[in-house]
């Protein structure tokens, strides 16, 4: 083979090997290259992709891609080459042959119109998956459960992570099947305005999961616990906690009070859970964003000599965890004041 075949074909290798240096002049076919050479029912146009080479532009056009060599052969004089770069468009048209069949098109700048989307603040998934755990609320028919902690296998008081124990259930439930370990308090909480029992907040103390039933006693492992287990802890089926939970507004006109605070305290801010009176009677779902709200003072107008009542102000972002009839449990993800039972809580939607 002559010299200048051999440098013909280290210069088609070189090329080939480099990121996406793919000239529009070397694109030109041979006049044998025709229709019946294209691969059957080739989807057009190719997009050039970062990294790619004459190889993969042929390779995926043609059934037989080395005829590349002989166009690259054809094509060494081309010293300063219009580069083609990722994003353009490469078709085949055996009927142009005149132009080598090929057309490139270059991607342009492109203006589209949508129309503006409210982009809501990210939520730290990890802010209320541990408030979830730990709690729930009941409303006064599920107080006792579907079951409860009968014995364990020794004489200790109080059982842990991986502790087997025997439970009575008045619902049937299979190998697999997981319960929350669960305590109420005595303090029921009730709708200020109807002064209805709306239920009871419960902590949960842990995980059972059932391991087997023998006449009408069940098995059933410790999975999980966040504090020490008894005889007599009562037990209702695992909660599923979706760890997706994005914010939404809702429609309407919502407006509710704050209930009660965790563990008793007389205040919350950010990061603490909450009760509210309005659930998913009243669309509420997980997601919501309700805002919290202070009555305004009422304050001696010193010119009038009036008393005048002054605006309520908004003090605070509250995201529902745990909606259910009449009543849900929330999480304070923002607050400039501290919060206190009896506060309003309305429609996030307007701020």
């Amino acid at each position: 083979m002559k010299l200048q075949h051999y440098l013909a074909i280290v210069c088609f290798m070189f090329v080939c090997m480099l990121p996406f240096q793919v000239t529009a002049d070397s694109l030109a076919v041979p006049q044998e290259v025709s229709e019946a050479d294209i691969k059957p029912d080739l989807p057009q146009p190719y997009i050039v992709k970062k990294g790619d080479t004459l190889w993969d532009i042929a390779n995926y056009f043609f059934k037989d891609p080395l005829k590349w060599l002989k166009i690259w052969e054809r094509n060494l004089y081309i010293t300063n080459p219009d580069l083609i770069y990722p994003g353009n468009e490469i078709w085949f048209k055996a009927q142009e042959k005149k132009s080598g069949g090929l057309t490139r098109v270059r991607p342009q700048p492109t203006i589209i119109n949508k129309p503006v989307e409210k982009l809501e603040k990210p939520i730290d998934t990890s802010r209320f998956l541990g408030a979830l755990a730990r709690q729930d609320f009941l409303q006064p028919e599920a107080y006792e459960g579907v079951g409860y902690i009968l014995d364990a296998e020794d004489d200790r008081l109080n059982f842990g992570t991986s502790d087997m124990l025997y439970l009575k259930m008045n619902q049937s439930a299979s190998a697999g099947d997981r319960f929350d370990v669960f305590r109420t308090t005595d303090d029921s909480l009730t709708d200020p305005d109807s002064g209805k029992e709306l239920g009871k907040v419960v902590t949960h103390l842990g995980q059972i999961e059932i391991q087997s039933e023998s006449n009408g006693t069940y098995r059933g492992v410790v999975v999980r616990t966040f504090e020490e287990l008894s005889r007599g802890d009562r037990l209702k089926p695992a909660r599923q906690i979706d760890p997706r939970i994005t914010p939404s507004y809702p429609p309407g006109n919502i407006t509710g009070k704050v209930l009660m605070i965790r563990d008793g305290a007389i205040e919350a801010g950010a990061n603490q859970v909450i009760a509210i009176n309005v659930g998913a009677n009243a669309g509420l779902k997980s997601g919501a964003v309700l805002s919290v709200h202070r009555s305004g003072r009422m304050v001696k107008d010193q010119v009038s000599g009036k008393d005048t009542l002054l605006p309520e102000e908004r003090i605070g972002e509250l995201l529902v965890l745990v909606p259910q009839t009449g009543l849900s449990l929330a999480l304070v993800v923002e607050s400039t004041a501290s919060i206190h039972i009896g506060d309003t809580v309305r429609n996030g939607a307007e701020r």
